[in-house]
């Protein structure tokens, strides 16, 4: 998608490895950093430097591939490591098994090209499965637009279901990129979500790449804006959806979904079919990462001088959970790479 004005994806090979922004510094700094091993990729799926269901599949992916590469019997060892990086997301293994069982049977010497390709082919159909995505999701935006065509359609967001999250387009944006290309009039709440932020800095910054109108908002302005009538639709993302259709996604989607549920508004969750964990049965099985409390405890960002600065917000224990999960029954539909379907 657009960065400052050119087409990237999020992520990409180089000579030695792979490169991807630091979403950490978003969206003061565009910075990329190229990872090279393994543990490069692991650090930078676990620290967060990036983040997003879909990218951190692909990023371990090529970890797996650069582990290869530098030790070919390396295969379950680097697996499991990188398994480990974050427990919620269902890509990420999904993503690791893909490559492995490319290169399980092959040859040590061709593994780890092997790998690279499989890491290749892997960003190329997120791409194509959002692409998908976005253009179901955007019949349901039509037939909004179509009831009140005078006024922007407005659509709530929560956290980052963009392309920093995926390797382009991202999944809930997917639509609202596609829509504002042929030329519907928009406006996007974007929710701050708390306590990395990740609508504030992330969402919003490429929204405002792509010149689409949008206001972020704090977390729990979402309720007041639906019972005035100003939201039109919510659609996020997800970083897990279980075999009963119950959505796991960041902390507050769940408050979300019942303001939606008690004011009419519909409440879509968009994800290729690879973020279905049928392994699961219901959302009570999903493992709920929970993160540092000093993430919660203190803000960093630039002054009014442009210096970087970090404050602390409180002095108390902070606890910290980084996902909720939304029960199916409140969500309206999925839009996925197959269609907009109410059941999974």
């Amino acid at each position: 998608m657009k960065l400052n004005g050119e087409w990237v994806r999020s992520v990409a090979r180089t000579e030695a490895g792979i490169r991807i922004l630091d979403q950490r510094k978003l969206p003061w700094s565009v910075e990329w950093i190229e990872l090279r091993t393994a543990d490069d990729a692991f650090r930078a799926i676990r620290e967060m430097w990036t983040r997003g269901a879909p990218l951190i599949g692909a990023v371990a992916a090529y970890g797996l591939a650069m582990a290869l590469r530098d030790d070919p019997l390396s295969l379950d060892q680097a697996h499991a490591q990188l398994n480990q990086a974050r427990p919620t997301a269902v890509n990420l293994r999904w993503a690791l098994d893909q490559v492995r069982e490319a290169v399980r049977n092959l040859p040590l010497s061709e593994r780890a090209e092997a790998a690279f390709a499989k890491a290749d082919s892997i960003c190329d159909e997120d791409v194509a499965l959002n692409r998908a995505i976005g253009e179901h999701g955007l019949k349901l935006l039509e037939d909004l637009y179509a009831r009140n065509p005078d006024r922007p359609l407005n659509i709530l967001t929560h956290c980052n279901p963009g392309w920093l999250a995926t390797v382009d387009y991202g999944t809930a944006t997917a639509p609202i990129y596609l829509a504002h290309e042929r030329g519907m009039k928009l406006h996007v709440w974007v929710d701050e979500t708390r306590p990395r932020n990740q609508g504030a800095l992330l969402t919003a910054f490429e929204l405002d790449g792509h010149g689409i109108p949008h206001s972020v908002i704090a977390d729990n302005v979402g309720g007041l804006l639906m019972q005035r009538g100003q939201v039109d639709l919510v659609i996020v993302g997800t970083d897990r959806v279980t075999a009963n259709g119950d959505v796991c996604n960041k902390i507050g989607t769940y408050l979300k979904a019942l303001a939606a549920r008690d004011n009419g508004v519909p409440f879509y969750v968009a994800l290729p079919y690879t973020t279905i964990d049928r392994h699961l049965a219901s959302g009570a099985d999903v493992p709920i990462e929970e993160r540092d409390g000093d993430e919660l405890a203190w803000l960093s960002g630039p002054t009014g001088t442009g210096e970087p600065a970090t404050i602390r917000v409180t002095g108390s224990p902070a606890y910290n959970p980084a996902f909720d999960v939304t029960p199916a029954r409140l969500v309206t539909g999925y839009i996925t790479e197959r269609g907009v379907i109410d059941l999974i």
